[in-house]
């Protein structure tokens, strides 16, 4: 086009014919094609035979909240199910600070080296209270045994929900197990409610404690000492050998007041040193022949079958919560009958039975 400037009547302004401008799209750019969604079979089969790819995709499924998702996820682990149940499920907890992952760093280590098979280790993570997100820390700090080429490291976020989060790492269990890791690491956020959940998924559960710390007293609680099949002191190292031996005795004497556990095994409390690699060994020996004492008198089995039949209800009781929550009905019920508890109009008893009442009435039409 003619520019009207190079006119006669503007003969003191002359303006240029401009260059051809570039495309502005980059001619090197190939749109990626979105790879279609694995069937339930692929997904089965590439587990089966040990894909990790594929196995991070399906627990990314199973730790999925959308309903399409879950409904893969379910048919996936009920088609692995026949290739589960051939590992040593070990619980590790722990106060904060105790070491678990520089500890499970070293464990992991030593049983690769020392015996066919491979290792998945299965962390709930903290998350953050404002971003829901994941810290991912562990991962991080087992430097080694991140990049050995038969383990698998999978953090959980627990998004402030710890229940939800343990459900989704039992079937996460499963999963690995098909895959062929015969040894899994289920490690918790701390001491805590956690160690429940975990104690009943796993068939050693391993609680890590420090010496030197002045909480020797605060360490040895009935819950969390009934649940351990093994106590170790960690950092049993340098000037802190002698108050680690100290601080074993102290849990030695705890255990003996409680009552014996139903597995007839007595805990045993060891001390070592993750970060120089001392005292490993002991405590591989320690559970390797609970795992023989429990698998001859048959309390092996019957942990595991509590253990199914234990999520079997935790299961219901979820999705009975669920239910009762994302009724349309409730919804619409629940802000009236919360605002009337805190005017003292009705009491949380009888705002309660009005919300299940209408719930069960709603079910029967």
């Amino acid at each position: 086009m003619e520019h009207p400037e190079n006119n006669d009547k503007y003969k003191g302004l002359t303006v240029n014919a401009g260059i051809e401008q570039p495309s502005s799209v980059n001619p090197y750019f190939k749109r990626k094609v979105r790879k279609p969604q694995l069937s339930v079979q692929d997904f089965v089969d590439g587990i089966v035979k040990g894909d990790v790819t594929i196995l991070s995709q399906a627990v990314t499924l199973v730790e999925s909240v959308k309903a399409e998702h879950q409904a893969i996820a379910q048919e996936v682990i009920e088609k692995c199910l026949p290739y589960s149940g051939n590992s040593i499920r070990i619980g590790i907890s722990g106060v904060p600070g105790a070491g678990k992952s520089t500890s499970i760093d070293v464990f992991g280590l030593h049983v690769l080296e020392r015996s066919a098979g491979k290792l998945a280790v299965l962390a709930i993570d903290p998350s953050s209270e404002r971003s829901k997100g994941s810290i991912l820390g562990d991962k991080t700090r087992m430097e080694q045994l991140s990049v050995h080429p038969d383990s698998f490291i999978r953090p959980s976020p627990s998004a402030g929900s710890l229940g939800g989060v343990a459900r989704k790492t039992r079937e996460t269990i499963i999963l690995c197990e098909a895959a062929g890791f015969n040894k899994i690491f289920v490690e918790t956020v701390g001491v805590g409610q956690s160690e429940t959940a975990v104690h009943s998924m796993v068939d050693f559960f391993l609680l890590i404690q420090l010496a030197g710390t002045g909480d020797e007293l605060q360490g040895i609680k009935r819950g969390i000492m009934e649940m351990a099949d093994g106590i170790v002191i960690n950092k049993a190292d340098g000037n802190n050998i002698d108050k680690a031996k100290l601080a074993a005795a102290q849990f030695r004497n705890a255990l003996h007041l409680f009552p014996a556990p139903d597995s007839g095994w007595s805990p045993r409390v060891l001390t070592y040193s993750g970060f120089y690699n001392q005292g490993v060994t002991e405590i591989w020996d320690m559970i390797y022949e609970y795992i023989d004492f429990v698998k001859a008198n048959g309390y092996f089995n019957h942990r595991r079958n509590e253990q199914s039949k234990y999520w079997m209800y935790e299961t219901i009781n979820e999705q009975l919560r669920d239910s009762f929550y994302q009724n349309p009905l409730i919804e619409s019920m629940l802000s009236n009958q919360e605002q009337q508890v805190l005017h003292g109009e009705l009491t949380s008893f009888v705002a309660a039975k009005h919300l299940l009442d209408t719930y069960f009435m709603e079910l029967k039409k």
